[in-house]
């Protein structure tokens, strides 16, 4: 593909697969290598794309001049290690989420791509899907008036993992809607969780997120739960939006209903009950969608929706989570710090 972003992948595991498929699909790229270090990964790599170069070493494709780019789809705990070095060798960089397991390591990776003048993008795949997409233009347009609570339901059994917990392995996903959303920082964040099946990690866990407009988000993040929930509501001072990403069809509704005024002294309520509407949302698979705008921001030099600064604001919720978890849910401040070059 001449003029094709040429590009790598790290890592072939439960993720990796599905960035090599969509690069495959996305205008503009070429996915030309995958790295792991694992031989039977690889060859099912191969054998579900020929053209792949596969290797146990991910050096090979930083020395490659030929790659443009690297997309990283590792253990969060390689995640700056291996963005650094990308980074040294010229490299435009995609990494999965979270941008790292640090407010630390964040920090380093987002200074990194900066002195490399390169794409810094982090695998916040929600910001991409076009019913988050809807809800993020209701909002905008004063669709709803102002934002009083956004209310969220990530749970289902399983999976369980051995190295983090539910709150960095499913908290990504809805404290990066929550903030794309609002657009605008936390002031306080605050989290009880328990450990019912391995000792040391939580399985379940209920996030809140306080922020300077007065608004307050709730997420309900579990392993532990008979059935799959993806739900989000957003409660507005005139409307409100409820958004299931396991609906097929209406994955948006924004209902008209709302207190129009109570009255103590008469005992009166009065409440408004309008319309339900469901906006059309398209049909197009998140990551193809952020695979082309990572082609898109290296070939044209835009920022991210997800870049660097979105994921290191995310680390700050999920590591002021983690504080408060282990302080037995105390409220903890936000108080991010400028990122120094």
């Amino acid at each position: 593909m001449p003029n094709a972003v040429r590009v790598g992948v790290i890592g072939a595991g439960y993720w990796g697969p599905n960035l090599v498929r969509n690069l495959n699909e996305a205008p503009g790229a070429d996915p030309v290598a995958v790295a792991d270090l694992s031989e039977e990964r690889l060859e099912a790599m191969h054998k579900r794309f020929p053209a792949l170069r596969t290797t146990t070493s991910h050096h090979e494709l930083f020395d490659d001049n030929k790659i443009d780019a690297v997309c990283i789809a590792t253990p969060v705990g390689t995640h700056r290690k291996l963005a650094e070095e990308a980074f040294a060798a010229g490299k435009h960089v995609f990494v999965e989420k979270p941008l790292a397991g640090t407010v630390a390591d964040a920090e380093a990776i987002v200074r990194a791509a900066e002195r490399a003048g390169k794409t810094l993008m982090v695998g916040h795949t929600f910001v991409y899907n076009p019913a988050v997409v809807v809800v993020k233009e209701i909002l905008a347009s004063d669709g709803v008036g102002k934002i009083q609570y956004i209310d969220s339901q990530r749970v289902n059994l399983g999976l369980h993992q051995f190295d983090i917990n539910v709150l960095w392995d499913l908290g990504p996903h809805d404290v990066s809607i929550t903030l794309y959303w609002l657009d605008e920082e936390p002031s306080w964040i605050q989290a009880t969780g328990a450990c019912y099946v391995q000792s040391n990690i939580e399985d379940v866990v209920f996030l809140m997120i306080g922020f300077p407009s007065g608004a307050i988000a709730h997420a309900h993040l579990s392993w532990l739960a008979p059935s799959k929930l993806r739900t989000m509501t957003v409660i507005g001072s005139k409307k409100m939006v409820v958004y299931d990403d396991v609906q097929t069809v209406e994955k948006v509704k924004v209902y008209d209903q709302g207190v129009e005024k109570l009255s103590s002294e008469e005992l009166r309520r009065s409440y408004r009950a309008g319309d339900i509407h469901s906006p059309h949302v398209a049909v197009t698979e998140a990551l193809q969608l952020e695979m082309r705008h990572f082609i898109e921001c290296i070939n044209q030099g835009k920022r991210p929706r997800s870049d660097g600064e979105a994921g290191l604001r995310v680390v700050r919720v999920l590591d002021a989570g983690m504080r408060s978890l282990r302080s037995g849910g105390a409220r903890v401040a936000y108080r991010p710090e400028p990122v120094r070059a």
